[in-house]
Order: C-alpha cells, then structure tokens, then sequence
C-alpha cells in the first residue's frame, strides 16, 4: 500500500536539499601556461613588416617593437587558442623558424 501524502503545505515536513546539492569549494586554477591557468607574465608575438600580420618569431614577455600581437595578458586565462599560439611559436623556433 502506497504512503499518503498530505496535500496542505502546513502538514508537509520541513526538507533539507541532498548533499549533492550542496556547493563544493572553488580553488584558483594555479599560474601557469596550461589550459585552464592564469598566465604568469605577458606574452606577445612580432608580426611580419609585410602588412600580412603573420606572427613571426619567439613569444617573449613584453612588446618587441613594431607590429606584434599581445597573445596573453599576465593574469588572464590560458585557453586552447593561447595555448596553440604558444605551442606554433615554440615549433617554429624548434624547426629552425622563418
């Protein structure tokens, strides 16, 4: 037989939410230059002289004069599309760059 259930909001039982429902605590993604983390310093790149805007050379962490790109700010978040202009720079230094 199933339970009845009162229907005047008076005779209902006071409920708590599950522990489910409960919020855990947040932490500080870390610094660093992975995905999901706060840049620890500014990161630009130069840009070709050509009117192109190809970046051409290392990341380094202030304004290398001329045309560049601020590819992150210190403090901001890292995210895939910083990360994957880290990673061409890098390779591109490593193969011997243009």
């Amino acid at each position: 037989m199933a339970a009845r259930t009162p229907k005047d909001p008076a005779e209902q039982p006071e409920q708590t939410p599950p522990p489910a429902t409960i919020r855990t605590q947040e932490y500080d993604a870390g610094v660093g230059w992975e995905v999901g983390q706060h840049a620890p310093a500014d990161a630009y790149r130069a840009l070709d002289g050509d009117g192109h805007g190809t970046p051409t050379g290392p990341v380094v962490p202030s304004h290398p004069g001329g045309y560049a790109r601020l590819v992150v700010a210190k403090g901001a978040l890292v995210t895939e599309g910083v990360r994957s202009e880290l990673d061409a720079a890098e390779a591109e230094q490593r193969d011997g760059g243009v």
